[in-house]
């Protein structure tokens, strides 16, 4: 997917790019490709893949969900910014926070943001479940999201914690992911979550699979979730 096909196919999901958001995405790309020399931030590298894979890709919550509010959107797990940061550049008017385990992914996006300018933007080095259990980042945000970063009934618990009642967790998997949602099914219900969309579609020109998981947070999540570092992975609520 070339820069034209990338507005092109944005414009058709009623997203029309400014010339600043282009360049926005360029410089982005040029970024996270020179960071990638020092750092392991993504396997993707070539121009056309990024564009497809990551920012579009990224970009596609969009497509069923809205984001023109002045939301706050909880980014976990991130990584080198996804899918946050482009739903940001698309989006200028959310508020985002990022959380990443790795120190060396946070300084990559806090330069980034830097480079293109982006405000509203704030990066916590943290674990995603000490990060839970903040009182400054607990039930504060508008939309959770997370993107290819663990099974749905772990990811539910580092997740779920920190959506306001009444708000969202967005979970983007690259496929049908039957078998996850039936696995987190009790970790959803204890945490206070339930299922409120669904969504399955193909990636253009490659079609590959893609879905998309929406909870809507019906009650407060009980005050012992997250639990301790490594204890989600190990053993999860099932």
């Amino acid at each position: 997917m070339n820069e034209d096909q990338f507005k092109q196919a944005l414009h058709e999901k009623g997203i029309s790019l400014s010339d600043v958001q282009l360049e926005q995405f360029k410089k982005y790309y040029e970024l996270l490709v020179e960071w990638n020399e020092k750092m392991n931030l993504t396997a993707i590298t070539d121009e056309p893949s990024v564009y497809l894979k990551h920012f579009f890709d990224s970009i596609s919550a969009s497509f069923y969900e809205d984001f023109n509010g002045p939301f706050s959107v909880c980014d976990v797990g991130a990584g080198a910014g996804f899918p946050s940061i482009p739903i940001k550049i698309c989006f200028p008017h959310i508020k985002v926070t990022i959380v990443d385990s790795l120190n060396k992914r946070i300084q990559f996006l806090t330069n980034l943001s830097k480079e293109l300018n982006l405000s509203n933007v704030q990066f916590v080095h943290a674990r995603a479940e000490e990060f839970g259990q903040n009182s400054e980042y607990r039930e504060k945000y508008d939309i959770v999201t997370a993107r290819a970063v663990a099974r749905l009934s772990v990811l539910s618990e580092l997740c779920v914690p920190l959506v306001k009642v009444g708000g969202r967790f967005i979970a983007m998997k690259a496929a049908s992911a039957s078998d996850e949602l039936k696995d987190a099914k009790k970790a959803l219900d204890v945490l206070g979550a339930e299922k409120s969309g669904e969504y399955s579609f193909l990636l253009p020109i490659e079609n590959s699979e893609r879905t998309l998981y929406v909870f809507s947070k019906t009650k407060s999540t009980p005050k012992r979730y997250p639990r301790k570092p490594g204890i989600p992975n190990k053993t999860p609520i099932i």
